[in-house]
This record gives structure tokens, sequence and C-alpha cells, in this order.
């Protein structure tokens, strides 16, 4: 997969609200500056009159961080998702809104907070491990064996565990129609349980044929959509939180141990 700024999810938000209103807009008439937020209200019940037929429910309306604006989180069909609606009530926005101070995009952060997934729904039988058979913390991995950014991805997995050895990765195969060769090479390295594989693979060498018929890969393949699971790399952790896209080793250990520590309390 190529790297891109901006998430599939929100351009299925964009879709979701195209025709009725903008899907960018800001108006003059709001509090920008945030300092009115006290003079402003907006409850769940107006939103969703606001939002008309945009959106199926509101499940929860707060101050949102871009000041001058409330967030909305809303469901539309099977999916949830965060918008924005001005101090005006005119406009609603969508999309990624992105922290200057951090890079941070705050919408896909919500977005990810809003849709955990179960863990217990995902088979690892078929998982290659990376890092420590005890080690207590493990996050899962979607890859595509022929997947440029999932070999960035794995040289800092390969980082996290042996700075960190509380650590390990789960690797799930998920071949993207994309990369023609990727769905073989992925029942290659599946039959074989063979992370050596996983990394010739990814170094540009040939693979052996499958030696099995490698129906965990066609059952991650019908997994993964369910779970709100469209690219790779993509990493699950242990609470649940769907995490797309490359990280590297230091953001993986900070994150990880964060998310940890917030669901101690």
């Amino acid at each position: 997969m190529s790297a891109t700024k901006f998430s599939p999810i929100f351009a299925l938000i964009l879709l979701l609200l195209a025709g009725a209103v903008p899907a960018l807009a800001f108006t003059a008439d709001g509090c920008g500056a945030g300092s009115c937020a006290s003079c402003h209200s907006l409850d769940k019940d107006e939103a969703g009159k606001i939002l008309g037929g945009l959106v199926d429910k509101v499940n929860k309306v707060e101050f949102a961080e871009v000041p001058g604006m409330w967030l909305v989180e809303v469901e539309k069909g099977a999916n949830k998702l965060p918008i924005y609606i001005d101090f005006s009530k005119k406009y609603v926005l969508s999309g990624s809104v992105i922290r200057l101070a951090d890079k941070g995009d705050i919408s896909q952060e919500r977005y990810a907070r809003m849709n955990k997934v179960d863990v217990k729904r995902i088979p690892v039988e078929d998982a290659l491990l990376l890092g420590r058979k005890d080690a207590k913390i493990r996050v899962i991995v979607f890859t595509d064996p022929e997947c440029p950014f999932c070999k960035k991805l794995h040289d800092e997995l390969k980082e996290v565990v042996r700075r960190d050895p509380e650590i390990a990765f789960l690797i799930k195969l998920f071949p993207l129609k994309m990369h023609p060769k990727a769905y073989d090479k992925a029942k290659s390295i599946v039959c074989a349980r063979s992370l050596e594989l996983l990394e010739a693979s990814f170094a540009g060498k040939p693979l052996p044929p499958a030696t099995c018929n490698g129906k965990a890969v066609d059952q991650t393949l019908a997994l993964g959509p369910e779970l709100g699971i469209q690219s790779t790399p993509t990493l699950v952790l242990p609470n649940g939180l769907v995490l797309p896209g490359f990280k590297t080793a230091d953001d993986l250990i900070k994150r990880i141990r964060e998310e940890l520590a917030a669901a101690r309390g």
C-alpha cells in the first residue's frame, strides 16, 4: 500500500455527507478563538435535527479540540464516525483534522477509539510470532508480503522486540489485490509457518509453492473487512485499538505502553 495523508475511512465520511452540506467548511460567525465555548450549547437531539437524514444516530456531543466547534460521534449504517459542527450550527466538517503541533490526525484517532475491535474474534493459530513466546503484551499485525510499508514496519517491529522483550507481535497475512503475487506468497508463508519466508518476500526473493491449502489466508481476508481493516500494515493493540499505517519503533513502544497503562487505570 502506498502512503497517503488521508485514510480511506474519511473518504467514506465525505461520501456520506456529500451533497447535503459542504464537506470542508468554516464559518465567520463561529467563535474561532474558542474563548466563548460557555456561551454555546448543543445536545444529541439538536445535533440529530441539524444533521437530518445525513446520519442514522447521534451518540455523543462534546466540545472539539478545534476551537469554535463541537465533536459529534455519529452512526451511519454499520459505521461509527466523528464529524464536526461549528458554533453557528450552519456548517459540518468531516475528514482528517491535523494537529499542527505534532502532525497528529485527531479525527483518525477518534475514529479508532470509536471502532475498537474484539481481539478475541481474530484467530492467531496461523500467525507468525515475532518476539518471545512468553511475552506478556501481544500485538496483532496484518501484513502483505509485497507491501513496501509492511517491509518498513517489519524492521521497526524487530527493533521493538529487541528493546522491549515484554512485547511480541502476531503477524497475520493479509494480501491485497493490488499486489497480484501476494496471495500465493501469503499461502506459502502461512503453510510453512515461516517468518524467514516473509522476510525473504520483503527482500524480493522468490518463494516456494504452498504446501497446504492455505485456508487461513482466505479466512483472514474475509475477517479483515468485518473488523474495518482494509489496508496494510495495520496493527491491533491488546485493547482492540486499530492503528493503520507505518509506525516507528519509538512510536510503537510509547503507544503500546500508554494504552496498557490507560487500561489498568
